[in-house]
């Protein structure tokens, strides 16, 4: 064998090698949660092989609280999520700049609701009682305080994660929890005879955005966005195809993810008609509205003295990468 064969023999290898390094699928996993029917379209876009056919090995890592979530993004362990926005107004203002937030693609008005035990059939029965909510579920339970002309100042706030509310009201912890499905149905289930005091469609918040009280939010890594542009267009298209394949097939959706909610093909579809999925159809003006209701958040927020400033929204958007509708 000659030098200049063994040469090229070599060169050959290495763009072999150069190539199947290429060829390696970009590692971006999702921040998400198997406790809320939000997440479907993102997990079917993950077993449909939608993230793969653009080129991304994406895993879901199960981590049921939003502001782990964006913790996780923070540290880079995950390159996205879909999370309560409350979590991501708060990071904001305490000054986060590891992500945008750039979609919205789930909505449940009617999802979310307070439940009192029996024995209390309004919130002024509730006076000076212990009444439970979390991230979300506290507006909603703040709106339905302002209905009856009440604060939280008027009860005993009491901050619990949402998995704890069920036992928490069975033991008489707590006199009422407002909380989301599918563990409103928990609630309500380990206080029967109780009484609804209302969902988040009864609250001003609703009136004012026909949306749930804090409606979940996609944030991105900022620097996948700033360094690799192109690799987040791609990311977005899959989310988007997630979404169109919910809507399209809910049937199979609901066997394709019944297993993240370790839940029946039915039971997850019969949550699916309860939700609306929003995807790349219309969806300039779909985050226009939902970038006015981050802002109207954030000031609720700021003015009960939630955060320690008042952030302005909008410089944590970005939606220059998205797919063109």
């Amino acid at each position: 064998m000659t030098l200049k064969t063994l040469f090229a023999g070599v060169l050959g290898a290495m763009v072999l090698l150069g190539n199947a390094a290429m060829a390696q699928p970009a590692k971006l996993d999702l921040a998400a949660s198997n406790t809320w029917w939000g997440q479907i379209p993102l997990m079917v876009a993950i077993d449909k092989g939608f993230f793969h056919e653009q080129g991304i090995d994406t895993e879901l890592k199960n981590i049921p609280a939003s502001g782990d979530r964006i913790a996780a993004l923070t540290a880079g362990s995950v390159a996205f999520s879909n999370l309560g926005r409350i979590a991501a107004i708060v990071e904001m203002a305490r000054g986060n700049q590891s992500f945008y937030f750039f979609a919205n693609v789930d909505d449940s008005p009617g999802n979310e609701g307070c439940w009192a035990r029996p024995g209390f059939d309004s919130f002024k029965a509730l006076r000076g009682k212990k009444v439970a909510a979390n991230t979300s579920a506290e507006i909603t339970m703040n709106g339905l305080l302002a209905n009856e002309g009440m604060t939280e100042k008027d009860i005993q706030f009491v901050n619990l994660p949402g998995p704890e509310m069920a036992a928490a009201l069975a033991k008489g912890d707590v006199d009422a929890a407002c909380v989301w499905e599918p563990l409103f149905t928990g609630v309500k289930d380990a206080a029967p005879g109780g009484k609804l005091l209302g969902t988040d469609m009864d609250t001003p918040n609703y009136k004012k955005f026909g949306t749930m009280a804090s409606p979940d939010v996609m944030i991105i890594s900022r620097k996948l966005v700033t360094e690799q542009p192109e690799l987040a267009r791609k990311l977005a298209v899959a989310i988007f195809q997630g979404v169109a394949f919910t809507n399209a097939h809910p049937q199979e959706t609901a066997e394709t993810v019944a297993h993240y909610f370790r839940k029946s093909p039915e039971e997850v579809l019969a949550a699916m008609k309860t939700f609306k999925y929003f995807g790349q159809e219309g969806w300039p003006e779909h985050m226009k509205l939902h970038a006015g209701q981050m802002q109207f958040l954030a000031q609720w927020l700021y003015d009960n003295g939630k955060i320690p400033s008042l952030p302005d929204t909008s410089k944590w958007e970005s939606v220059s990468f998205l797919p063109q509708p």
